[in-house]
């Protein structure tokens, strides 16, 4: 058997990191067993969908490199096929014509509400309350449909809902790949609407048979739908046709345990793109939300194919934690390559202003060094500040107190000594600083600070030799003397 697994998110909004992380599990799940990972829109909800949530799920799946086997398959196109099956079951007895409408289900269940309200009175014996619950329930019940065993239509021209017959009596059993064996009674099945009034199938119908004519062999999908999957099995059985292994995954719950939302972090996928996630963190962290295989804490693309089970997934609900996400990211911002890298902070760091080619290159000497210096891109493109500060600097309250008057006079003689390096390195500008402070009897932080304080005006900035050496010979005396002038040196 060829695994094919499918995302198939409806377009009516953003792509959740909920559904990144389903999507995510379904492509892995597929390549590890050398198998097709397939992409179906579900836009049966013509009113809700859009073009532009189409086109959002889309560039957030390019963007985490989930890439579908085949151009994705829009739902809205196959509507005479799910007709066409409606028809089939019709024939077949396991679907029947129903001619209820919307305003009697409607009246049905607003009768079961009231029933249930009734039988809170205070002046009932305990036989009329149970009486009134019993009516109550049996009204708000799955709907069972009076024309199911074929009852005739109230006139000949009268709209028909064509409606599943479910299953009668007994137990129905999901074994499940995550939730173990999961039990229902059948009378909890409703005889669901599969094709409305107008002709248009709904997402029961419509998802069943896109499964199959896909050749889906595994479901793996939020637990939200796990009850869907006892609606849907039936019309898998009334064609004939094997059923899928379901795999239903748990939700994503925020750091307190509630359900997700705003208040616990971004939703969308794409924004933690604009905040500044990579995309091979982001999938490495939402792999770890609910999924674990051994101690292993960061998992790359191929590593993650390589070792992805069903049976690593757990069945509580993960929960969303920002400060491991940002560790993550910087562990892969400091593995990523240097060119893409600085492709990726150029328009953050060109948000306000555009580089210069003094600037370029500052960076671009400092960038291998410094990426450890954040969790985001946003952060890390903060941090080359000192590098990007026009002369003459405005200095901090604790730069100006580092340039006291004693300060400057022993940058002055420093300045002399670093003119004189033939070699602008690293190394051979920190032998030039330790050899001026041994030879004048000065500690390292009397001579740093203050050169420090010159060179960046007390922006943060890391060990002051390799600062000196980014900012190149030329620049870094001219920080230098603008302060050394400003006293009169």
């Amino acid at each position: 058997m060829t695994v094919v697994t499918r995302f198939a998110p409806s377009p009516t909004g953003m792509l959740h990191i909920g559904g990144a992380r389903t999507a995510l599990f379904n492509y892995l799940f597929a390549r590890r067993h050398g198998g097709r990972f397939l992409l179906r829109i579900e836009d049966t909800d013509k009113a809700r969908s859009t073009d532009a949530a189409t086109a959002a799920i889309l560039e957030g799946m390019a963007w985490l490199g989930l890439e579908a086997d085949e151009p994705p398959l829009m739902q809205s196109t196959r509507d005479a096929r799910h007709a066409e099956v409606a028809s089939e079951m019709l024939f077949r007895g396991t679907a029947f014509k129903c001619y209820a409408t919307p305003e009697e289900l409607q009246a049905r269940r607003d009768l079961g509400e009231e029933k249930r309200q009734a039988a809170r009175a205070d002046n009932l014996s305990d036989s009329e309350r149970a009486a009134l619950l019993g009516e109550a329930n049996a009204l708000l019940a799955p709907f069972r449909s009076p024309w199911r065993d074929g009852a005739p239509a109230p006139s000949p021209d009268a709209p028909f809902t064509v409606r599943l017959r479910a299953p009668d009596e007994g137990e129905r059993i999901v074994e499940d790949a995550v939730q173990g064996t999961v039990k229902i009674q059948a009378d909890e099945i409703d005889d669901l609407i599969m094709l409305r009034a107008d002709g248009s199938p709904t997402y029961m119908l419509a998802v069943v048979v896109d499964d199959h004519d896909m050749n889906i062999t595994h479901v793996i999908r939020g637990d939200d739908h796990l009850r869907n999957t006892f609606r849907q099995v039936p019309i898998y059985e009334a064609m004939g046709w094997p059923v899928p292994q379901f795999a239903h995954v748990s939700m994503i719950h925020g750091n307190d345990g509630a359900k997700l939302s705003k208040r616990h972090g971004a939703l969308s996928t794409l924004a933690y793109r604009e905040m500044g996630y990579l995309p091979e963190a982001l999938t490495a962290y939402l792999l770890r939300l609910g999924w674990s295989h051994g101690d292993q804490e960061i998992f790359t693309r191929e590593e993650a194919i390589a070792a992805f089970d069903l049976e690593g997934i757990g069945k509580a609900p993960a929960r969303l934690d920002l400060e491991k996400l940002g560790q993550i990211n910087s562990h892969f911002m400091r593995l990523a390559d240097d060119d893409r890298l600085l492709c990726l902070l150029r328009p953050i760091l060109e948000a306000d202003s555009p580089l210069d080619d003094a600037e370029l290159a500052r960076i671009e000497r400092a960038l291998p060094h410094m990426k450890d210096r954040g969790t985001t891109l946003a952060e890390l493109a903060s941090a080359f500040a000192f590098l990007r500060v026009k002369r003459p600097l405005d200095l901090n309250k604790n730069a100006r107190k580092a340039l006291s008057a004693e300060g400057l006079d022993r940058l002055a003689g420093l300045r002399d000594e670093l003119r004189r390096i033939s070699q602008w390195t690293a190394d051979r500008i920190s032998e030039t600083i330790s050899s001026y402070c041994t030879t004048n009897d000065l500690s390292m932080g009397q001579v740093g600070q203050p050169l420090r304080a010159a060179l960046t005006g007390g922006l943060p900035a890391p060990d002051i030799a390799p600062v000196l050496e980014w900012l190149g010979q030329e620049e870094a005396l001219a920080r230098i003397d603008d302060q050394l002038a400003g006293a009169g040196h």
